[in-house]
């Protein structure tokens, strides 16, 4: 049975993105980054550190209080002016995935190994160390993904920041159009207070315009591979 309960959106985004049986990652590092980036921004609006100003547009640190995760207070120091959410999601992407894979092998869900792609190139394999920290967020988020349950603001984040990378046909089995339809529809936030609701809406449309900036610059410099 797994010790494991879900303690930050980014870290159960990320078990996400895993593959329980084998630690290959499901979509590519950019949408990663991205989505993890939003989940970012979303624990640091739902902690009271960060909220919109006045006229919807931008968003600033309300509460300096110091977080107890050092991972989100590091996080909380990039948004050192008032910022649109997709500034704020492109400030808070870097190293994002380092920094939430280390926040899990701390925890003992996972191991990162280094090893080298065709013997050269550098890469990490991730090795599942608690699958069933794995199979539990896949459960409770695939439940809704899958129309068996109806989403809670933890579940409901989740869905929202993968149906913005176009990821949920790529980390759970089912039909694609479905699935996309029920997302488009939990990404409103109708299930979510009008702050939780209002966060993830703007959090949902920055990583989208995230991916589109992030593959718009890869194809400037004719970097289409990776």
């Amino acid at each position: 049975m797994s010790n494991y309960r879900g303690y930050m959106l980014p870290e159960d985004l990320m078990l996400l993105f895993i593959d329980e049986t084998d630690g290959r990652v499901l979509m590519d590092s950019t949408s990663i980054n991205n989505a993890l980036a939003g989940a970012v921004l979303l624990e640091l609006v739902n902690s009271g550190r960060v909220a919109f100003e006045a006229d919807g547009k931008k968003l600033a640190v309300v509460d300096p209080t110091p977080l107890r995760s050092e991972f989100l207070q590091e996080s909380l120091s990039r948004i050192d002016k008032p910022m649109k959410p997709q500034r704020a999601v492109e400030r808070l992407r870097t190293h994002v995935r380092d920094n939430v894979m280390a926040q899990l092998e701390g925890r003992g869900v996972l191991t990162v190994e280094k090893t080298r792609k065709l013997g050269i190139f550098p890469s990490k394999k991730y090795v599942i160390n608690d699958s069933g920290a794995v199979s539990e967020i896949r459960d409770r988020v695939g439940n809704v993904a899958l129309g068996y349950a109806a989403p809670d603001d933890r579940t409901g984040a989740l869905i929202s920041l993968l149906y913005a990378v176009k990821a949920l046909h790529k980390v759970f089995n089912g039909d694609k159009r479905e699935m996309n339809a029920r997302a488009k529809e939990i990404a409103r936030g109708n299930w979510a207070g009008d702050a939780v609701k209002k966060a993830l809406e703007a959090v949902h449309a920055a990583v989208i315009a995230a991916v589109v900036a992030s593959t718009a610059a890869t194809a400037a410099t004719g970097g289409g591979s990776s």
